[in-house]
């Protein structure tokens, strides 16, 4: 924590030098009576629209959460030196034109494999410290082009979690482990360890995580957050870290439905340098608020997969989640997902392959002195006095020894295990005229053991994730202190749905709680 507290003592000097003391001084207390907590964006855009509330104030809140809270939750990496520079420079605009976007004036934090040019990405990697980026990520630009403050980096699990079956969910060599802020020596789950933690512990309004398999609804399951996971090509990819262009995308995580849902509309659009974005359709909502208002839960058929025997705990809260859907009009559907065996096996021979050729254009294209193959960075492993202390690097090992991207094995592994995760979502939602498909997203979160792997039991995000189909996770309830999820998933370009059922089902329910940082339970 020594460089963010470095790094905020340069900002909050910055700041006074712009502003007396008289008038920096109550800045972070001016506001006392809002609770960052339950504050929603349209809560604090209304604040901030009446002048009771600017940027400026809302920032230095965050950023004192970071300093007084962070150190036991460990989710934030680096804190951005232009956060402030950017507050003022909101709350002027605001002042001489009104805001940009509902996201004008709002810190958002982002996962350390998104690049900016003032914080490259490390993806948690000590390999990469002194990497560089040309320019912004397309989302950060899409980002701070609406009016948001970018707050600073979270820690994640290490390369998107994809060196080792043996990793720990939240540990990168440069910044260690991300608790979980509910109970400190449980898991955060990953790989957007720190944008989940930090955002469920109230370090910033909304964070940005990146999914391939699970790791941004996850991570919102167990540290009882909003994620959502947008359909693939919804957000463009440009200036992240990579693993397969197949799969991995950009998303909100939230405490809020409503505060994901403002921060996709800003985020989705099309960038030349992403082909996938050029898929969008153009009935694809640009606001998906508009019809939070009416959503509702009555007259809708969500099938239910309930994943059942290897969580008791998750499964007490699936089915209480059943009976809230069916009390409050909903038709529910017992449902089961085929193939799944089949469909993963052929994912991790594609993922590996895939992850091979993109790391392989990434690293050398990525300006700064960093090894510029996947070859290097087992090398630099190996001789790193950190980066194998805990688990080893067998994926990168297993991914260099793949086949070339464009062997017919890999090209048949990925068009097997899409078109198997596909057929299982399409199929169920066609037969039983589905709205959605909800499952547990994980069971509670586990207790961290640093080289002894992930002690997870339950995973529900495979088939939208493989698929590129759109998953939100929303708070359903409790193990003891620990939080459980339920995902909404269902077919392609449907986000706007299953945000509408997720906003209906989170007010119906109300199971979102603030962290109690226990050190431990029994």
């Amino acid at each position: 924590m020594t460089r963010i507290t470095l790094v905020l003592s340069i900002v909050l000097t910055a700041l006074l030098g712009v502003f007396s003391p008289a008038m920096a001084a109550p800045a972070a207390t001016s506001t006392p009576r809002l609770d960052l907590d339950a504050a929603t964006i349209p809560l604090l855009q209304e604040r901030m629209g009446t002048g009771s509330l600017t940027s400026v104030e809302l920032t230095l809140r965050y950023l004192d959460r970071i300093r007084t809270v962070d150190p036991r939750v460990n989710a934030v990496l680096e804190i951005n030196p232009l956060a402030l520079p950017q507050a003022i420079a909101s709350d002027a605009y605001r002042h001489h034109h009104g805001a940009r976007s509902a996201l004008e004036g709002i810190p958002v934090l982002l996962k350390d494999n998104i690049n900016t040019q003032v914080q490259p990405a490390t993806a948690g990697s000590r390999a990469m410290v002194d990497a560089r980026a040309t320019q912004d990520a397309k989302l950060v630009r899409r980002l701070t082009s609406a009016g948001a403050v970018i707050l600073g980096k979270t820690n994640l699990s290490e390369w998107m979690n994809f060196r080792s079956p043996l990793s720990t969910s939240g540990w990168s060599a440069v910044d260690g482990l991300t608790n979980n802020p509910h109970v400190l020596d449980r898991n955060a789950c990953g790989s957007s360890s720190g944008s989940a933690a930090g955002v469920a512990a109230s370090l910033a309004q909304v964070a940005i995580g990146t999914e391939t398999d699970g790791s941004i609804v996850c991570p919102a399951g167990v540290n009882g957050i909003v994620g959502l996971k947008p359909t693939l090509g919804l957000v463009s990819r440009t200036g992240l870290v990579p693993i397969s262009q197949h799969q991995d995308t950009a998303g909100p995580m939230a405490r809020h439905v409503i505060d994901a849902a403002i921060t996709l509309a800003v985020l989705q659009g099309r960038d030349d340098a992403d082909p996938a974005t050029h898929q969008i359709p153009v009935t694809q909502p640009a606001d998906y608020t508009a019809r939070l208002a009416t959503a509702t839960l009555d007259g809708k058929r969500i099938g239910v997969w309930r994943r059942a025997g290897a969580s008791p705990q998750a499964d007490a809260v699936v089915q209480r989640s059943v009976e809230s859907l069916q009390a409050a009009g909903a038709t529910v559907v017992e449902v089961s997902l085929p193939n799944q065996d089949a469909a993963f096996a052929n994912e991790i021979t594609a993922l590996a392959a895939e992850f091979k050729a993109e790391i392989n254009a990434y690293l050398p294209a990525t300006p700064g002195v960093h090894p510029r193959s996947l070859a290097e960075l087992i090398e630099f492993n190996r001789n790193d006095p950190v980066e194998l202390q805990h688990f080893g690097q067998e994926i990168f090992e297993f991914a260099q020894v793949s086949p070339p991207v464009t062997a017919p094995e890999v090209q048949q592994a990925r068009q097997t295990a899409t078109g198997l995760q596909r057929a299982a979502i399409d199929d169920l939602v066609a037969a039983h005229d589905l709205d959605a498909i909800m499952a547990p997203s994980s069971g509670p979160a586990w207790r961290s053991t640093l080289g002894q792997g992930d002690a997870g039991v339950l995973g529900s995000a495979s088939p939208a994730a493989v698929a590129g189909y759109p998953n939100i996770s929303v708070p359903a309830g409790f193990a003891g202190a620990l939080p459980i999820g339920v995902s909404f998933f269902g077919s392609r370009w449907n986000d706007a749905g299953l945000i509408e059922i997720a906003y209906a089902f989170e007010r119906t329910v109300q199971a979102r709680r603030a962290p109690q940082y226990l050190p431990s339970i029994g």
